[in-house]
């Protein structure tokens, strides 16, 4: 089964994301990191197939998690989400390995298609 780690602040955000992809038959795990530096063992102990993060959280960024997702594991994709629509901020977070921007709010269908492109299926 595919696993997907989902990163955002928001529980209004996350239970909705999380359940769209459970029902879709993805394992979601989600959480909200305190610090960058907790990324890189999360992800190890994790092994997650994606990481679906929020832009903006206290303490850490989205650029950040991809960051620290292509140092403890560069195979794995991230897709970001955000209310935001800033072609720089996006540019930038594509430049940073970055597999993908969504932006919120975000219907089911276009988080279920996304998700089966940045994997492959």
């Amino acid at each position: 089964m595919t696993k997907i780690l989902v990163i955002d602040d928001s529980s209004l955000m996350r239970h909705p994301v999380r359940d769209y992809l459970e029902l879709a038959s993805y394992e979601v795990e989600d959480w909200l990191p305190l610090s960058a530096m907790e990324i890189p063992d999360r992800i190890k102990e994790s092994k997650p197939d994606l990481v679906l993060t929020d832009f903006v959280m206290p303490g850490v960024n989205g650029l950040t998690v991809a960051q620290m997702v292509q140092r403890a594991d560069p195979a794995i994709p991230v897709v970001v989400l955000t209310a935001q629509r800033d072609p720089e901020i996006e540019a930038k977070l594509l430049k940073f390995g970055v597999k993908l921007v969504l932006h919120k709010p975000i219907k089911r269908e276009v988080l279920l298609s996304a998700m089966k492109e940045v994997l492959g299926g």
